[in-house]
């Protein structure tokens, strides 16, 4: 029951964090583009992460026979995931940002059933068809231009990625350290973002990104957003199965939304409200069923 709980309150906090997450993309990638803007997120982190494993003196050796999952954790959900949810949140709303990535739950439970054997169950399958068919009212309202409607897809890639490493984490074994794993991740994403990454630096407005609104923007994203959030997320998955673990997202869009309304002025339409609920309704049936 403790670990129930405490894993619990990790997975909230770290969908809280991610929540208030979008907001301050959309204010950073105005000056700072998305590949550009995830490669600083993970140096920020990197250093943040090194200096909490030096201080509480953590093993870092890690078994031949588990890099290859590292590896895919890294490219999956480090890589291929974090990039792709810039660039929809660019391209969208911060509040489609955190509704649409807010489907990661269903995902999980197909994803856990694959890779876990995690049985699903009735209300389970209807949890993931109510979230996709909430996903395409979002997407593809009418009333949404069509650089949202691209945002949305890279959005829904990104949640499909997240889901996929959130159950890999769970073959990660018991006795690594989760500030290890996750500083590996990092690393990982890291030497796969800087090819594509180190050509671009010299393009950036560093005189804008002195801007407090910017280098503080980087510095949540990098300390709290990034290293925070992944500890507590990968810690809370580690007390929780896949199925459950999942479901803590919901906080994210509650938080994403209601932010995005107070500070920068997005409106919310009707289908949107819709999809949302939806989405809700999905959520809520996996966690009866839990």
């Amino acid at each position: 029951m403790k670990n129930t709980l405490l894993g619990s309150l990790y997975l909230s906090l770290a969908a809280s964090i991610w929540g208030g997450m979008y907001v301050v993309v959309k204010v950073v990638v105005d000056v700072v583009p998305p590949l550009e803007l995830v490669w600083f997120r993970y140096v920020i982190a990197i250093f943040a992460l090194l200096i909490i494993g030096v201080v509480t003196k953590q093993s870092w050796r890690i078994g031949k026979r588990d890099w290859l999952l590292l590896f895919m954790i890294g490219l999956i959900g480090n890589a291929i995931s974090i990039v792709t949810q810039e660039v929809g949140t660019m391209l969208s709303t911060a509040q489609m940002g955190a509704i649409i990535t807010s489907t990661t739950p269903a995902f999980m439970v197909l994803f856990a059933r694959i890779i876990l054997k995690e049985k699903i169950t009735f209300k389970k399958a209807i949890s993931i068809i109510l979230a996709t068919i909430g996903v395409c009212m979002i997407v593809g309202n009418a009333n949404i231009d069509s650089s949202h409607q691209l945002g949305g897809v890279s959005l829904l890639v990104a949640a499909l990625t997240w889901s996929l490493m959130s159950v890999l984490i769970k073959r990660v074994p018991g006795h690594y350290s989760q500030i290890v794993v996750t500083s590996y991740a990092i690393l990982v994403a890291i030497t796969l973002l800087t090819p594509f990454t180190i050509n671009r630096l010299a393009d950036l407005d560093f005189q804008a990104m002195m801007h407090p609104s910017i280098w503080g923007g980087l510095l949540y994203l990098g300390v709290i957003s990034t290293a925070c959030g992944f500890l507590l997320w990968n810690r809370g998955l580690q007390m929780l199965n896949a199925s459950s673990g999942g479901l803590f997202f919901f906080f994210q869009p509650i938080v994403g939304t209601f932010l995005g309304w107070l500070l920068l002025g997005e409106q919310i339409g009707f289908s949107f409200w819709i999809g949302t609920l939806l989405i809700f309704m999905g959520v809520l049936l996996v966690i009866r069923e839990e």
